[in-house]
């Protein structure tokens, strides 16, 4: 019998990056098929932190940083949003003077710190086989970076703005989409009840899909994304002839938190930026809201037009996955361990075509991935284009090979 065999090995998950839906389903499947098939789970907490805050002594206590895996754990948590290990936007290889823990001070003290080395050593000592980090495409560099290193690594691609290159699909996308669409209608009744501009800013830093996704699926008339600067006045013509056209005298863009105004660059909340080097977003559309009220007039015989202005925010992450991100975290799961049983490492497991697959973990160093302008989205009707459906990825504009 499978649960007969024992001590195959050691291993070890961790979740890093923004939480989303979907993230404890995954960490469930790995660790039931693990233990059945005679491996030692352990869950590093709080991403790649946890790696860097074991103290390598026997007799420490690292239960801050690290727990065993069993199955009244998973069980428990995998039904359940968000991730039960906890995470963050740590990298290992630039660790501020601040942030290096306390049993490493003396050891590193320049401003910026390389931890990669103490890293290394904490896999070994922890008897680590099979590393398996689930995150986006930040989380991920790092993790192609411990392949380069010698640690044998399988990645799991999760992120809200589905921007993880070599997949169609990443954990958590499904659920930031339905929610989208769910809110962004529950709007309606009141931008209709006043007459207004409805204005929902939604995720998607550089890639445009959370808002390209919804909007085709009826949720909004327009969209506005990173990858194509728009004009404001071309924005608000079109928004005052979409309220004319509604009997509810209402209309509704989506705009991605890293869209740009045509002349400008993304808006940010504050210059501090994370591990990885991105400042925080936040305020366009705000921005975009306060631009359409003043210019409404020019295009509504000289009578401005109000606007509902909503961000969604962690709305679209907290909360149960839906239907896709709890069979989609399964599966992928139950890949990575059976290349883990074949012996295979170096991999990112991805869905593409419709297929479950896997590809080298180094696609997500060495590609972007971003709306194809071109192919779906129509720049003079800012919102999404498309001409036949025929064997195109669920998502339509979320595959590399469409």
């Amino acid at each position: 019998m499978t649960n007969e065999k024992k001590n195959k090995g050691v291993i070890a998950i961790l979740t890093g990056g923004g939480d989303v839906p979907g993230l404890n389903p995954a960490i469930r499947a790995i660790t039931i098929r693990a233990l059945r098939e005679g491996y030692k789970v352990i869950g590093i907490r709080r991403g790649w932190a946890g790696l860097i805050n074991i103290i390598r002594d026997k007799k420490a206590d690292n239960s801050e940083a690290l727990i065993e895996l069993n199955e009244e754990i998973v069980n428990k948590m995998g039904r359940t949003g968000g991730t039960f290990l906890h995470t963050s936007r740590t990298n290992p290889g630039k660790v501020r003077k601040i942030n290096v823990p306390d049993h490493l001070h003396e050891k590193y003290t320049g401003e910026t710190n390389d931890l990669t080395p103490e890293v290394l050593k904490t896999l070994s000592f922890l008897g680590v086989d099979y590393l398996i980090p689930i995150g986006g495409d930040d989380t991920l560099s790092y993790a192609v970076r411990l392949y380069k290193e010698g640690v044998k690594v399988i990645a799991i691609p999760k992120t809200m703005d589905n921007d993880v290159p070599g997949t169609d699909y990443c954990i958590g996308f499904s659920t930031c989409i339905t929610r989208t669409i769910m809110m962004t209608h529950s709007l309606r009744t009141s931008a209709g009840s006043h007459e207004r501009f409805l204005v929902v800013e939604v995720f998607g830093r550089y890639a445009g899909f959370t808002a390209m996704v919804p909007t085709m699926a009826g949720s909004a008339n327009r969209c506005v994304i990173p990858e194509y600067k728009f004009d404001i006045n071309k924005l608000t013509e079109l928004l005052v002839e979409d309220r004319f056209k509604n009997p509810s005298k209402y209309s509704v863009v989506l705009v991605s938190e890293g869209a740009m105004f045509n002349g400008g660059e993304m808006i940010y909340k504050n210059s501090e930026k994370d591990a990885f080097g991105h400042a925080k977003l936040g305020g366009v559309g705000d921005l975009v809201s306060a631009e359409l009220k003043r210019l409404s007039p020019k295009f509504n015989k000289g009578k401005p037009i109000n606007v509902i202005n909503q961000k969604l925010g962690y709305l679209v992450r907290g909360g149960d996955p839906d239907a896709i991100d709890s069979i989609v975290p399964m599966a992928f799961g139950n890949l990575a361990l059976d290349l883990v049983l074949k012996g295979v490492h170096g991999r990112l497991v991805v869905l593409q075509n419709g297929r479950y697959d896997n590809v080298p973990i180094d696609v997500v160093t060495s590609a972007k991935k971003i709306v194809n302008i071109k192919k779906h989205y129509n720049t003079e009707r800012l919102r999404p284009i498309y001409s036949s459906f025929e064997m195109k990825p669920l998502f339509l504009m979320t595959g590399e090979h469409d």
